[in-house]
């Protein structure tokens, strides 16, 4: 070896030289264990073509020469390595030995160790439980005050308190429940709060539902107990100025709504007898819980959608305002229907008004103000229709009653009212036109069992009885002995009273309407002005007017009026003692039942002309004349006479009628001549034309004689004065056109008529020439059998031609004047 290493190597040229320094750099990287393979290898091969070749030859001689170095190595340390292996022999023995030994020992050990380890073991278990427990613990204090409030939170919401419930839940959201969020109850009971939010929203407002079901049945019972104490109050109000009119002591003392007074050292308790309604004054809220609405609201404050509730809470009582304010179809028919109506409106503004300010906003004066305003033209509209409906002035009046009482309740509680006092004078026309209807039948009535004779008195009580109730006072009947009359008949003190009665019933209507004395006293005659006007003066008309009113009961009409007229300065005198309101006031009305029983009287009359004239017309129609009679029977016709003697008895009626009064005989005598000169007018007119109708086409001088007879009969009655007072001949002048024709013809006396037509001082200056001739043509000779001159002899053909000529000469004046006219 030592001869190889030493043996020179050959010389290379300087080409191989620098190469075998490349590759020598090479060989010094690759064996270096530190620098990366790859990069030295691709330098080998990216150098040069065919490096590889010389780099594996140089490579085979590099091992080569590694091999010999080895092999020198192992050449120096062969005995070493021999010597060492024997030591390691000998060694071996004592290595089993110490092996043994190890064993057992670790075998003892391990015995040992493996309770120590068991022990350690519990003792690290416990040691990890009591790191949990103490964990635990920590955290159950973390968890359990989250816990207690959601119990907490339970509890109040199965007790209800939802309001304090919103505010357990705001506590947990804020302060518990983010103090253990990542714990996954904790994560189930924060989404659990929004949902028990929407539950006790629901709640709320379904005990708001009910609440407005609830406020709905009580609005009768609060509306009843506000009206009842707004009467209350004003029948109080009007005791005390009542009291204060007549003069009493002032209330001493007032204690919970009662006054105490001391009169005659005694003291009195005002209301004391009203069973102490007083006792005890219940208010809306004393009736409803209230508390679901303040719950309600709070809650959706609280949830911040309060907006939303107010909406609801707003729109449900507008519904609730339209079914309130909508009637019954009857309500007209009772005045329970009316309270009913006006209970519930007034019970619903109540609870309004208590909500408007027991609440902050929930409702607002302008929200109850526009409620009011369509309540209060409903209303106006609903009572406008009904009462239209009512007949029953009690009913009427009741209505009015509770509309004022109706007013005042809601004028109490700030609501405006004055558009119900305005319907009320509506509504007093119509009470006014039932009250005419009412004493329409009255006066009906009265007149129905009226005997239309003067009233007997037979004693001096009986007296002072009629003149109690009607103001009559004649000197000259005082003066007078029991039994006596008085003139007028008994329906004139019940027409009185019952026109009293009207005013007092027409005033129950005009209290407490908030007027003055003077509107009221105006309010009275104008409705008693309506009453004798149209009502009295109506019935009056009718009853004359009625088939069975005969001439008598007609005198005893006028009478009737009479006294009633001079009854009405009277009437003014009461009205001014109800009212305190001076007649010579300005502007004051008057009554105008003069002019009514003015005209009463005029119908009368009229009624007493008519009737006479249509008995006329009767007997007239009973007259049977033989026109075509050679001469008359020399006596008057049957029915003449009867008629003559009705009217003599008839007229012998209206002088025994009472005259105790002059008035009255003056009246009663003037009625009774202008009924004989109406009644003589007819009769001679009714005569005429029974000479002139058209329908009688002959007639004889005979029938003419006793138709003169007729006529005169009828001047004798006239002449016998049937009715005294009339001057001269005036009666008589009724028959004078009769008189003239009916002589004209009796006499003959054409020439004189002929000649002295058209002078003032004519004989016959009150017959027409037309007559003349439509009576003197009936008694021409027209050539048939029948005709009154067809007997003549011939010395009386010249009376024929002198008809001719009269004929001849009465037309000509007939046409002269019509030609004239």
């Amino acid at each position: 070896m030592e001869g190889h290493k030493n043996k020179a190597l050959p010389r290379l040229p300087d080409e191989d030289v620098k190469e075998g320094k490349v590759y020598g750099n090479v060989f010094a990287e690759l064996e270096s264990v530190d620098l990366p393979l790859g990069t030295t290898l691709r330098s080998v091969y990216d150098d040069q073509p065919n490096a590889h070749k010389r780099f594996m030859e140089k490579l085979d001689a590099r091992i080569r020469n590694h091999d010999r170095e080895i092999e020198k190595m192992c050449n120096f340390h062969h005995q070493g390595f021999v010597d060492a292996i024997t030591e390691l022999l000998k060694v071996r023995a004592d290595a089993e030995k110490l092996m043994v030994q190890v064993t057992d020992t670790n075998r003892r050990l391990q015995d040992a160790g493996r309770e120590v380890t068991a022990q350690m073991e519990e003792v690290i278990r416990c040691r990890v439980q009591q790191r949990n427990m103490a964990t635990t613990v920590e955290k159950l204090q973390l968890c359990i005050p989250v816990l207690e409030m959601y119990s907490k939170l339970k509890e109040q919401l199965e007790s209800k308190r939802y309001y304090a419930a919103l505010k357990t839940m705001e506590q947990l959201e804020n302060i518990y429940i983010p103090r253990v969020s990542h714990y996954r109850f904790c994560q189930i009971m924060a989404e659990t709060l929004p949902k028990l939010r929407e539950e006790i929203k629901d709640i709320s407002m379904s005990d708001l539902k009910d609440f407005l079901e609830s406020i709905r049945k009580h609005s009768d019972k609060i509306g009843e107990t506000a009206m009842r104490q707004a009467q209350q109050h004003r029948t109080f109000n009007s005791a005390v100025q009542k009291q204060a009119s007549m003069g009493f002591p002032k209330p001493l003392y007032t204690l919970n709504g009662r006054t105490s007074t001391q009169q005659n050292g005694l003291d009195t308790e005002e209301g004391a007898d009203e069973d102490d309604a007083d006792e005890e004054v219940l208010t809306a809220q004393d009736l409803v819980d209230f508390s679901p609405v303040y719950r309600c609201l709070h809650i959706y404050t609280v949830l911040g959608d309060r907006e939303t509730f107010e909406n609801y809470y707003r729109k449900q009582r507008k519904k609730q305002a339209r079914l309130v304010l909508q009637p019954q179809s009857n309500m007209h028919e009772t005045v329970e229907g009316y309270r009913k109506y006006f209970n519930q409106i007034v019970g619903f503004f109540v609870v309004e008004d208590h909500i408007l300010h027991a609440t902050q906003g929930l409702v607002t004066r302008a929200f109850t103000d526009e409620l009011w305003n369509m309540a209060l033209s409903k209303i106006i509209a609903v009572l406008r229709t009904h009462s239209s409906y009512c007949s029953d002035p009690d009913l009427v009046l009741e209505l009015k009653n509770l509309i004022v009482i109706f007013a005042d309740t809601l004028q109490g509680y700030g609501f405006p009212v004055n558009r119900l006092f305005d319907l009320l004078f509506e509504i007093r026309d119509q009470y006014n036109e039932t009250l005419l209807k009412k004493w329409a039948l009255v006066f009906r009535e009265i007149f129905e069992l009226d005997n239309y004779s003067p009233i007997p008195v037979e004693n001096e009580e009986e007296y002072r009885s009629v003149i109690s109730r009607f103001p009559f006072h004649d000197a000259e009947i005082e003066k007078q002995q029991f039994p006596k009359k008085l003139p007028m008949s008994q329906s004139v003190p019940q027409i009185y009273i019952q026109v009293k009665e009207f005013i007092y019933a027409s005033l129950k209507f005009s209290e407490s309407l908030h007027r003055s004395s003077t509107e009221i006293d105006d309010m009275l005659r104008k409705s008693t002005n309506l009453l004798l006007t149209r009502t009295l003066s109506g019935c009056l008309q009718n009853l004359i007017k009625k088939p069975h009113i005969g001439l008598t009961e007609l005198v005893q009409i006028i009478i009737n009026t009479t006294h009633l007229e001079q009854a009405c300065k009277y009437l003014e005198d009461f009205i001014t003692n109800i009212t305190n309101v001076s007649p010579e006031t300005v502007h004051t009305t008057r009554l105008y039942g003069l002019s009514t029983f003015k005209d009463a009287r005029h119908a009368a009359e009229g009624e007493i002309y008519t009737k006479l004239n249509q008995k006329i017309d009767e007997f007239i129609q009973l007259a049977d004349y033989e026109w075509g009679m050679a001469e008359s029977d020399g006596r008057a016709s049957g029915y003449l006479m009867d008629l003559i003697n009705f009217l003599r008895s008839t007229f012998q009626v209206f002088t025994h009628l009472p005259n105790n009064n002059n008035d009255h005989a003056a009246m009663s005598g003037k009625v009774a001549q202008t009924a004989c000169m109406s009644a003589c007018k007819h009769l001679a007119t009714s005569l005429m034309q029974m000479l002139l109708d058209t329908e009688l086409k002959q007639i004889s001088m005979g029938a003419i004689q006793q138709f003169n007879l007729d006529v005169i009969q009828c001047e004798l009655f006239a002449s016998s004065e049937p009715v005294p007072g009339f001057q001269g001949d005036t009666l008589q002048l009724a028959f004078i056109d009769l008189r003239q024709l009916l002589d004209l013809f009796m006499v003959w006396d054409w020439s004189t008529y002929l000649a002295d037509y058209g002078q003032p001082t004519s004989k016959y200056l009150r017959v027409n020439p037309s007559t003349a001739l439509a009576l003197l043509e009936k008694m021409k000779d027209t050539g048939k059998k029948n005709n009154i001159f067809s007997q003549f002899r011939k010395n009386d053909r010249d009376k024929q031609k002198l008809i001719e000529t009269v004929v001849k000469q009465l037309r000509s004046l007939v046409n002269g004047m019509s030609q004239h006219s």
